[in-house]
């Protein structure tokens, strides 16, 4: 039997309190977050968040790999210390150009100042996000498979548009604070944050019913947010956590 949504909030309430303490991600409950609150840098966690796909396991192993200090090095160094690496569509240039990328980009100020000017203009996040991935393909003109995986496009659109799972986790940690996100950033209001959407996610709110959706596009993220927004109007994103260990523990509600 479904639940009524009051009922659905309690427990779902209950999740979030019970998801909401250290040990939560670990190497026993692996999460690129583990890496990224290491550091708790916003450059740091953007590596971590945008290698964020696949098992999440062999994410953290190849992120305990990568040597962060390189963000801060010569672009030679930076080929040739990373030039050898590589991960699932990543090759070793896709690795080395992405953090060629981002050393210029730290020249040119803060990422939250790039992320504001795009968010200020209408509070919307997806604005902010699309001038962050504007300003890294103006800094570096290389191409690959690889390298345009992993940062991906401009959404001109919801509908039919990826869903932007590492950018609006990435977000998420920026924004939100607690045990498990970082709330590195102020001025962004987390009401205006958007479900970082990813395959266990979108399959577990189907069978909530707190998603009638069938595709699974960026219009489905903001769709899934707004119920959530039933939940809690000032922070929806909190239940993102907790519904992502539901859908990926198999856990039943």
């Amino acid at each position: 039997m479904r639940l009524s949504q009051a009922e659905l909030k309690r427990r779902l309430d209950a999740e979030v309190l019970l998801r909401d303490r250290a040990g939560e991600v670990s190497y026993e409950k692996p999460d690129p977050v583990l890496v990224a609150l290491r550091h708790r840098d916003p450059w740091i966690a953007l590596v971590c968040a945008l290698f964020g796909y696949g098992r999440a396991d062999a994410i953290v192993a190849f992120l305990d790999r990568l040597d962060f200090a390189l963000l801060d090095a010569d672009e030679a160094a930076i080929r040739r210390e990373l030039g050898g690496l590589y991960y699932r569509f990543q090759t070793g240039e896709d690795i080395a150009q992405f953090f060629i990328t981002l050393r210029r980009l730290k020249g040119a100020g803060t990422l939250e100042e790039l992320f504001m000017r795009g968010y200020d203009e209408g509070r919307s996040v997806v604005g902010g996000l699309n001038a962050v991935i504007a300003a890294l393909r103006r800094a570096n003109d290389y191409e690959s498979r690889g390298y345009g995986f992993l940062i991906g496009r401009e959404a001109a659109k919801t509908k039919g548009a990826a869903p932007m799972k590492r950018w609006m986790m990435f977000l998420r940690w920026m924004v939100r604070r607690d045990q498990i996100d970082m709330g590195l950033w102020e001025r962004v209001a987390r009401r205006d944050l958007i479900i970082p959407l990813d395959t266990h996610t979108f399959k577990v709110s189907h069978r909530l019913g707190l998603l009638q959706r069938r595709s699974y596009d960026l219009q489905a993220a903001v769709e899934l947010t707004e119920t959530l927004r039933r939940f809690d109007p000032e922070d929806p994103v909190r239940y993102d956590f907790a519904l992502y260990r539901l859908g990926q523990e198999k856990g039943v509600v």
